[in-house]
């Protein structure tokens, strides 16, 4: 591997409930005269897979548990979000001040349950995160194969980090590809065996995507081009979420 090719691809616009994602990113691609090749990673933001998923909810619609209600006037938030957020976890793993951190059902630990009220689309409207972020990943992935590309699909999300300042995108769902890259029982040049060295290839490409895609540029999909990947249709998520047993901060 000589180089990575990293660009956004927009052009896409407001997404609607059962939007076909394959073909709306392979069209984006060629019309913005970058169509997309076999051996590409793609990107794509999850607010878009939650937006073609009807992953969405109207705020006025949702009625606040007694909690949320307390709470959220304690600390200057809106008690329909906070809701929302409540109910988008599994548990609560740290609450400091207006701060939820919170487990989702899926397995990720983050802030709010991943509900986002940016970019939703309208005033008053939350996203939530997709139900199930390998299958969305999968079903794109699906789709560029039916029409002849073998691409490896990542949906990302941003996510803050422990021991960091700063946010990042990293991904919460993946078809096509293992998301680690171990290099555990191999040995460096002085003979020294790899114990634990173990690299998250799909968090890397996830975040450098993110340099060409950005909060405020309407720029959806990302496609990273010359990482050498193998095929693997078995891949999840799941080798990436640390297990609590061996969580120093859950």
């Amino acid at each position: 591997m000589s180089g990575l090719e990293i660009f956004g691809i927009g052009g896409v616009g407001e997404i609607e409930p059962g939007a076909d994602l394959a073909d709306v990113s392979a069209r984006a691609a060629s019309d913005a005269g970058t169509p997309l090749q076999s051996g590409d990673v793609l990107i794509v933001t999850s607010k878009i897979v939650s937006k073609a998923e009807g992953r969405t909810v109207e705020l006025d619609d949702i009625t606040p548990s007694q909690f949320a209600l307390e709470w959220s006037k304690q600390w200057d938030k809106d008690a329909a979000v906070t809701e929302i957020v409540l109910r988008e976890a599994k548990r609560v793993v740290r609450q400091i001040g207006p701060i939820l951190i919170t487990e989702t059902h899926h397995g990720f630990v983050c802030a709010n349950s991943g509900v986002d009220q940016s970019s939703s689309g309208a005033h008053g409207r939350a996203v939530l995160l997709p139900l199930d972020s390998d299958d969305s990943a999968r079903r794109i992935r699906a789709g560029l194969l039916a029409v002849g590309l073998d691409v490896a699909v990542i949906i990302s999300d941003t996510f803050g980090r422990a021991w960091r300042e700063g946010q990042t995108d990293i991904a919460i769902g993946i078809a096509g590809m293992q998301p680690i890259l171990s290099y555990i029982g191999q040995f460096d040049p002085h003979g020294h065996e790899f114990k634990v060295q173990a690299l998250c290839v799909a968090d890397e490409l996830t975040g450098a995507a993110e340099l060409v895609k950005g909060n405020l540029s309407r720029v959806p999909l990302a496609v990273v081009r010359g990482y050498q990947w193998d095929r693997d249709d078995t891949a999840t998520i799941a080798p990436v979420l640390r297990d609590q047993s061996r969580d120093l901060f859950r």
